[in-house]
């Protein structure tokens, strides 16, 4: 045995697995809060591309040129685009007063979202009403 190898203490293999499991359940913890974190911004994106809608009349051309801007301010960023900028506002119409913070859908990757609002044919059948 070499000098520089110190014997274990009895519980050490079990000790690290359960270190283990905690390290991969806070970086869970973790993803899913910047995940949450992430759909509240495109909401709140969504919404703000809404109201500007209706206040100012803006239309497709100014979500072009916002998703333009945007992607040269954040070009690390990738969900930026046109489609997507749209994607946040159908997602702010179909959820409003950001009930979605409140589901299990805020916890659902942005993909996995849009994937649901463009696939399902009535969108009432996704979102909470306030009498159930």
């Amino acid at each position: 045995m070499s000098s520089d190898i110190l014997p274990l203490p009895a519980d050490y293999p079990a000790w690290l697995t359960e270190l283990k499991s905690r390290i991969h359940s806070a970086q869970q913890r973790a993803a899913l809060a910047v995940n949450r974190e992430l759909v509240l911004l495109y909401w709140q994106i969504g919404q703000d591309i809404l109201m500007r809608q209706n206040q100012q009349g803006w239309g497709a051309k100014v979500i072009e040129r916002l998703a333009r801007d945007l992607r040269e301010a954040f070009p690390e960023i990738k969900g930026f685009s046109t489609r997507n900028l749209k994607y946040m506002r159908y997602f702010a119409e179909h959820c409003p007063n950001q009930k979605i913070g409140q589901q299990a859908a805020a916890q659902l990757p942005w993909f996995h979202i849009v994937t649901l609002l463009t696939r399902v044919q009535n969108p009432k059948e996704v979102v909470p009403r306030n009498d159930i």
